[in-house]
């Protein structure tokens, strides 16, 4: 069951106090952001955070699963506890304090010019 717009609509109103929650769709489903970079997906109408030992701290009963087959763990927070603002803003700000840095980008190796064919001489005639 994918996810509906009102259900994302809720959640990033939950969301707004830290005004630097934002979504996009991303394979049929949600992909949710904090300051540009990605701290959880909106899956099936509910919320995976990436799995951090400060979300799990805030949670009263750490429930992990995956978002989709073949996903990591993430914690899975039910509907039922969005209700919360405060928490939720919490535990999104939580998850986002507690990602490993963004890798720098990839230097792409300088391309080799290729060497322009060597011309063919011409015979010499006598």
């Amino acid at each position: 069951m994918a996810t509906s717009q009102s259900t994302l609509d809720f959640l990033l109103d939950v969301l707004a106090d830290s005004r630097q929650v934002t979504a996009r769709r991303m394979f049929g489903e949600f992909c949710l952001y904090y300051a540009g970079r990605p701290v959880g997906l909106v899956c099936a109408e509910q919320l995976f955070l990436k799995s951090s030992e400060a979300g799990r701290c805030l949670m009263r009963e750490p429930d992990e699963g995956a978002p989709f087959p073949g996903a990591r763990p993430h914690l899975r927070v039910a509907p039922d506890l969005w209700d919360d603002r405060n928490w939720m803003n919490a535990l999104v700000r939580a998850t986002f304090d507690n990602l490993p840095p963004p890798k720098p980008p990839k230097l792409s190796k300088p391309r080799k010019l290729a060497r322009p064919a060597a011309k063919a001489s011409k015979p010499k005639n006598g």
